[in-house]
């Protein structure tokens, strides 16, 4: 990555990453002044190979640090604040209410997912006759309720005390539900976390608020190379794909996350049927957690977008298509294997796992039906494999054709794209810029646009001080 003037700090805090710095998840950032240490997010690193990089050491002492803010609350922001816990940290958690709330229930549904995967490494280790626990958990369930616990809501907009010397005010990022960009006041001047940010035209958050001013930026670039189609133009290609199935009597298949993406799926389905743009259908949400998080959107109106707050103060619910059933238990995709017409929604949205696994194996392979993605599809996930045109895949052990119309609808994206970020750092008034969560590429581009803009672009690498 280029930089552009002295090393030495130019705003009296220090970096250290423990994550999020030089990919996409992960995120963890140690800020530190001399007498401060503040850690932004505490996330969980997601991939099929990240295993390692969860239970590695911290590159600082938890026990030493003062306080956490969390920006939001996706796994790869909170994930590891368990840990954290077990590994000796005993400060408060700031937060938005609403980012608290989504926290729990992402927490809670992690460490379910860590007993279930402990329990099949032990049944495997019996069969195969080892001796010995093979499978040692990250944290153990009183670690989860003791920073759980922790949990202070902050307002946005409302300056607040992190620690000794230390302010911070939490302004709206428009990503998910409760999300935050966060500005640090020290002694030695001021340090903007951005956070994950949202996209200006999206259909259920506001655009990010603007930045206050600052000497040193930390940003996310996840689009910071990319441009999204506008809303209006996503919405009307999700209403193709989904129409042409409907009229052919196939079911439409969405994958999504619980967070954010259900519930702008569900708004936009409501939009179109409104509109006349897709015919009435049967909708079946076969997503718990998904339920969950609609359930905590209904809670905290006041973090969307007007228009949508205005319809829950009313009754009138946004996220309710007119044929939606919400499945109870585990046997939704049994109930709808002979089914036709219908609109599945459900987890996970990578097809790393969840509910649509069981109805990609009822219906991946026939024409009629679609499998529509609305979200990114990671390396070495089924829905890459997928996407990337496999004719044949693997699902629960047995080979499915893929036979389906295959249908990427790129719009629905909560981040930012590069327009929104170049605005964003712009308004900041930015010393020094550190571009992070992102892949290389989008970080370098960044970063050579802050250079050619006159300014300071500094790279982070995992466990290195950096002063900014």
């Amino acid at each position: 990555m280029t930089s552009r003037g002295a090393e030495p700090s130019l705003s009296g805090w220090t970096l250290c990453s423990a994550g999020g710095c030089e990919g996409v998840t992960g995120s963890a950032h140690l800020l530190m002044t001399e007498d401060a240490r503040v850690l932004v997010d505490a996330g969980l690193f997601q991939g099929p190979d990240e295993e390692a990089a969860n239970r590695a050491p911290w590159p600082f002492d938890p026990r030493s640090i003062d306080a956490v803010v969390l920006t939001h609350g996706h796994l790869d922001h909170v994930g590891r604040l368990p840990r954290l816990w077990a590994d000796g940290y005993r400060g408060p958690v700031f937060a938005t209410a609403a980012t608290l709330a989504v926290a729990e229930v992402v927490l809670r549904d992690a460490a379910r997912i860590q007993a279930e995967d402990l329990a099949r490494a032990r049944r495997r280790a019996r069969r195969a006759g080892i001796a010995g626990d093979p499978a040692r958990p990250a944290y153990a369930d009183n670690d989860l309720e003791a920073v759980l616990a922790r949990g202070r809501s902050v307002p946005f907009q409302r300056r607040f005390t992190v620690c000794r010397g230390v302010h911070g005010t939490l302004g709206r990022a428009g990503h998910v539900l409760g999300a935050a960009w966060l500005a640090l006041d020290g002694p030695g001047g001021r340090v903007l976390v951005s956070g994950d940010l949202g996209d200006a035209d999206g259909p259920l958050h506001p655009a990010p608020e603007p930045p206050p001013p600052t000497d040193a930026l930390l940003i996310e670039t996840t689009y910071a190379d990319g441009h999204h189609r506008s809303w209006e133009a996503t919405a009307r290609a999700f209403a193709g794909v989904v129409r042409r199935t409907l009229e052919r009597g196939g079911n439409v298949l969405i994958p999504t996350f619980a967070l954010e993406r259900t519930q702008a799926v569900l708004n936009t389905l409501q939009v179109l049927e409104a509109r006349h743009a897709i015919p009435p259908s049967r909708v079946v949400l076969d997503a718990p957690m998904g339920e969950r998080m609609t359930e905590l959107y209904r809670r905290f109106p006041h973090t969307l977008r007007s228009a949508i707050a205005d319809r829950l103060a009313h009754g009138d619910d946004p996220f309710h298509p007119a044929g939606l059933e919400v499945a109870r238990g585990g046997g939704a995709a049994r109930d709808l294997r002979d089914a036709r017409g219908v609109v599945i929604v459900a987890g996970a949205g990578m097809l790393t796992g969840g509910r649509m696994l069981q109805h990609l194996a009822f219906h991946l392979g026939e024409s009629r039906n679609a499998l529509v993605f609305v979200g990114y599809q990671a390396e070495g996930t089924l829905g890459r494999e997928i996407v990337d045109g496999a004719e044949r895949v693997r699902v629960f052990g047995n080979e499915v054709e893929v036979a389906a119309e295959i249908a990427t609808v790129d719009g629905f994206s909560a981040h930012a794209d590069a327009p929104v970020l170049d605005a964003w750092w712009r308004a900041s008034r930015a010393r020094v810029v550190v571009p992070v969560h992102g892949e290389a590429a989008a970080r370098e581009a960044l970063a050579a646009r802050v250079v050619a803009a006159g300014g300071v672009a500094r790279r982070a690498t995992l466990g290195v001080p950096l002063p900014l």
